[in-house]
Formats: C-alpha cells, structure tokens, sequence
C-alpha cells in the first residue's frame, strides 16, 4: 500500500511542500516585478508588496490549516499509545498548545505585513519559530520517552539532531535582527526592500605584516656586485 494511502500520513508531506510552495512562489513574482533584490532577500519582503502578498497569504494560511490538522493528528496518536503514562501524557498535551500557537504566529505573519502591521508581523514571527522550535523540543522529549516500546532510537536521534539545528538557526536569526533593528545600518532599515548604495554594509581590511628582511635592509647580492665589476673593468 503506497504512502499517500496510509490514513493522514499523507499530512507532514504536505505541509512541508506546500509552505515551500508559498516561499518559492513568492519569491519568483517578487523578483520578476523587481520589487525585492534577488540576492537574499528576507522571506517577509517577498510577501509585502502585492500581488506577491495576495498569494503569499493565501499559502500560508493554508499551511497553517495543514500545520493544524498535522499537529493535532500527532497529539492524538502519542494520546492512542500512552494512555496511561501521566508523564507522556502532560507533554502531548503541552505539545499541542504550543503547536497551534506556532499555527496561529503562522496566519499572523501571513496576513499583517511587516511594511504596515511591523510590530504584529514580528510578534507573529516569535509565535512561528518560537513557539514551534518549543514544539520540536516537546517532541523530542516524547520520543525519548517512548523509546524502545513504541519506536526505535532512530527516530529520537533524527528529531534530536533537527531540534539542534533549528535551535542554532533560531538563535542566529535573532541576533541578525537585534543588530539590524538597532539602528545602526540606517535609519527605517528594516522598511527597506532595496538596498542602496549608499546603505551600511560588511566591509573588508585585510592588513599584511611581513616578518623577516625588507626591501629597506636587504642583503647585497653578489650577482648584483659582480656586474658592477664587471661593468668598471668595461669602462
């Protein structure tokens, strides 16, 4: 029996093409009508301008229905095979609030841009991969405890590894964005969708030190020397 016919585990599949779908998406229109630079632009400056935001909006709100339906439907799994451990029991419930908080920071994001609502789209970034990376901890732990009863340490070792990764990721991105919003990259940087030239940037010094002789106090070379005999004798 294929993959797709196995109940609702046709649900994660889905949710992750799809909300690649939307980012994708979003970003060819955003660069075909030169409304973002091409080079790594932030995923909300590809949905801030329309009609890239329609459609940006639109996928998203559906992931989060998907987010939803696949986060519940995990919650009453873990619920189906531990009905008597209080432990497991108290995590899936935990698990479940802050996935739909993460759901719920999704929609936010999708429909409050950060050109018109900024204050409401970062708040709704922090519910997304706040709450969310939350979520992947939450899961671990259940793993770890459901382990070797119900499945192998495999699975625990996979979503330990991602829980780290997003964890890292996370942790990068907001410290990229407290030293962007600090202001000292310009003023209303964080409205901007192109860069300018003359906008603060990385720059470069590379300084040599040369260890050793110089050109100053080098050593006369006797090739050098002997031509210049050579050359007296000419004359």
């Amino acid at each position: 029996m294929w993959w797709f016919q196995q109940g609702l585990s046709f649900l994660p599949s889905a949710l992750v093409i799809w909300t690649a779908a939307a980012f994708i998406f979003s970003y060819i229109t955003a660069i075909e009508l030169h409304h973002v630079d091409p080079v790594l632009p932030y995923i909300s400056d590809t949905g801030t301008v329309a009609p890239e935001k329609c459609l940006f909006g639109a996928m998203l709100n559906i992931a989060a229905v998907l987010c939803v339906a696949t986060i519940y439907v995990r919650y009453k799994q873990v619920h189906a095979l531990n009905p008597e451990e209080s432990c497991i029991i108290k995590l899936n419930k935990a698990g479940l609030v802050l996935g739909l908080l993460s759901c719920l920071g999704l929609s936010v994001v999708a429909n409050f841009q950060k050109t018109t609502f900024f204050a409401v789209h970062v708040c709704g970034a922090v519910l997304t991969f706040g709450m969310g990376s939350l979520y992947m901890f939450v899961q671990t732990i259940l793993s770890y405890q459901m382990q070797p009863k119900i499945h192998g340490k495999q699975i625990f070792w996979i979503r330990l590894l991602l829980v780290i990764w997003c964890g890292v990721s996370a942790l990068s991105m907001l410290t990229c964005s407290s030293l962007l919003y600090t202001g000292s990259f310009g003023a209303d940087i964080v409205q901007k969708l192109h860069w300018n030239p003359e906008d603060k940037k990385i720059s470069l010094r590379v300084e040599a030190n040369l260890h050793g002789l110089t050109l100053y106090d080098t050593a006369p070379c006797p090739v050098n020397n002997e031509r210049t005999r050579l050359l007296a004798r000419d004359l």
